[in-house]
């Protein structure tokens, strides 16, 4: 054995306690879905979200002790990559065990270092037909009238511990969303078949099933979220049939999944099939593996230039006091700097920021804060950055950039995707777009209260409009719970100026209508919609329900196609739904 070979297999080692512990936390979801305990499963995610970093930190720790010699003889790391490849020989998770090597090595290398020859730039093992002991998904050939045999079938594979509500009802109920889906009914081809992937979807308080059915060379996917009462009995709640329902579940603006996959890439090229305008960057990410979307989504941005020839640019919009703002144009994404300094009134510091942003991450984001990847010392063409934008960098951020050679050097951003403005967005004189992007709004800030989240900024220019219509607030600096607010009426100032002392968490919704849109229409509009969040009441109640741990379902599909609105089943649940929103406002397969 060589010290090669045996600093290659100390990271391997590391990455295979990681994917261990973060599978055995898919079946820990698995079990916490059964018993209904939504606390704990709420914490596993957070858990699992650091589970990475410790074990990176764990690696080069035991590196640096066992061979203190590899920091010093940096040159070696060309032979311990090439020792890494060879153990990734018939390896079940090679591309997420490079991305691992890569955090390790670039913890101790230095970044003259950072080159296809040490980490890996680009995979070495390809993951095509990767399959492991477990089958990735399994395959149900049902004749036409056995159907419900199939779905009670399709069921009883994942063994659910627990009672059913009413089981032989949704068995019926799907199949009736399925003649509604098809009134022209199937012609069943020789290969038609039914594929599921082996494991549940464990989210929040749902396990979806997730599917495909095949018919020729037809593919029509298919989600069924199982729910659970409050008297904690399983029903099935919907059937997914749409492509945009089914990117919906999968939008960066949602909590990750919890899924006990053995071969993550095999899962990966089976959702991509069903969505197939959807990253894979962003199915990674999903899958609770976003240390993989990151090392996905630099390789296609670097990607992306080869073939783009246009700038990096200011992004559009009211300027931030916080961030610099910048995006490439031909690219869907928008890149953030945290400024050097801020400006009164903000009275805040770097660490604050990126707590918030580290917040926003652990938290459930109930698809309206947009999810982000963090990435340091990223090394972009300097060609490609306008001059505008790069004087704007060297006056508010000149700490967090560097030029060498022909590079930028970024040294801490954030990355979000692309959005309109909602203060943008609302400059137009179309009425129906001014009142749907005010009812999204609010809705906005009412689902985030009701994950006892308080945006802080309430400001429409903080909130962005996807490309079908959903508001999602991305600005984050300003961000805390919603229990530590004050929230308070206006004393009356009897007939002299106003004078009353304010704390710092106090907030006064009663300024909300005046401060947040102009007079005249788009003021009418939200007072007509929103008249509540101007009320301190409203606000205390929602306070209230989240001291008591009440979080009403938010529903990652539109309501209207959940069995018990369209066929009247009403199995007790926890909290009313939602009312009815229109599906074509919420998240598509991006």
């Amino acid at each position: 054995m060589s010290l090669e070979n045996d600093v290659a297999r100390t990271i391997l080692d590391g990455f295979d306690k990681h994917y261990r512990l973060f599978r055995e936390a898919a079946v820990r979801a698995k079990a916490f879905f059964e018993s209904a305990n939504w606390v704990a499963s709420r914490t596993l995610n957070r858990e699992r979200i650091h589970m990475y970093d410790l074990r990176v930190v764990e690696a080069v720790a035991t590196i640096t002790d066992r061979f203190p010699e590899v920091a010093h003889q940096e040159g070696l790391w060309r032979e311990i990559k090439s020792e890494f490849v060879g153990l990734l020989y018939e390896h079940l998770q090679p591309e997420c065990a490079e991305t691992f090597y890569n955090s390790v090595a670039c913890t101790v290398l230095d970044r003259r270092y950072y080159k296809n020859e040490y980490i890996f730039w680009r995979p070495a093992i390809s993951t095509e037909h990767l399959d492991g002991k477990e089958p990735t998904y399994i395959g149900y050939y049902p004749a036409a009238d056995a159907m419900p045999q199939t779905l009670r079938d399709m069921i009883a594979h994942f063994e659910l511990e627990g009672e059913w509500d009413d089981f032989e009802r949704d068995v019926a109920y799907c199949g009736r969303a399925v003649s509604e889906a098809f009134p022209r009914g199937w012609q069943h081809e020789p290969n038609f078949q039914l594929q599921i992937l082996s494991s549940l979807f464990y989210r929040n308080k749902a396990a979806y099933l997730i599917g495909r059915a095949v018919n020729g060379s037809e593919q029509v996917p298919f989600v069924i979220p199982i729910l659970m009462s409050d008297d904690k009995k399983l029903y099935l709640d919907a059937l997914l049939l749409k492509g945009e329902d089914i990117g919906r579940l999968f939008s960066l603006a949602r909590a990750y999944f919890m899924a006990d996959m053995e071969v993550p890439s095999a899962y990966v090229e089976f959702l991509k099939e069903l969505m197939p305008s959807k990253p894979k960057a962003e199915l990674y990410t999903m899958l609770g593996l976003q240390k993989q979307g990151k090392t996905i989504f630099y390789r296609d941005v670097f990607q992306h230039f080869k073939h783009s020839t246009d700038r990096f640019v200011i992004a559009p919009g009211t300027k931030g006091m916080v961030m610099v703002v910048f995006t490439l144009p031909s690219f869907p994404y928008v890149f953030k700097v945290i400024r050097d300094s801020f400006a009164p009134p903000k009275d805040t510091d770097r660490r604050h920021v990126q707590d918030r942003y580290l917040l926003v991450k652990q938290h459930d984001r109930v698809g309206r804060m947009a999810d982000t990847l963090e990435y340091s010392y990223v090394a972009f063409p300097a060609a490609r950055f306008d001059p505008a934008l790069l004087d704007e960098l060297e006056r508010l951020a000149p700490s967090c950039i560097a030029k060498e050679g022909d590079d930028i050097v970024v040294k801490h951003l954030y990355v979000e995707r692309r959005m309109v403005p909602l203060n943008i967005y609302l400059q137009t004189d179309d009425e129906t777009k001014i009142r749907h992007a005010i009812q999204e709004y609010g809705r906005c800030v009412k689902e985030l209260a009701n994950a006892n989240i308080f945006p802080g900024d309430l400001f429409t220019k903080n909130f962005g409009v996807t490309r079908y219509g959903r508001v999602v607030f991305y600005d984050y600096d300003e961000i805390v719970y919603l229990t530590d607010c004050n929230f308070r009426y206006i004393p009356d100032d009897e007939g002299g100026e106003p004078n009353f002392n304010i704390g710092q968490n106090d907030i006064f919704p009663e300024q909300f209508p005046t401060f947040l849109f102009p007079a005249g229409k788009q003021r009418q509009i939200f007072r007509e919609l929103h008249g509540d969040l101007a009320d301190p009441r409203s606000w205390s109640a929602s306070q209230d329900r989240c001291k008591a741990g009440i979080q009403d379902d938010i529903f990652p599909y539109a309501p209207a196609i959940r069995f018990s609105k369209s066929y009247g089943a009403t199995p007790a649940l926890s909290s009313p739904p939602p009312p009815p929103v229109d599906a074509s406002v919420d998240e598509p397969p991006s």
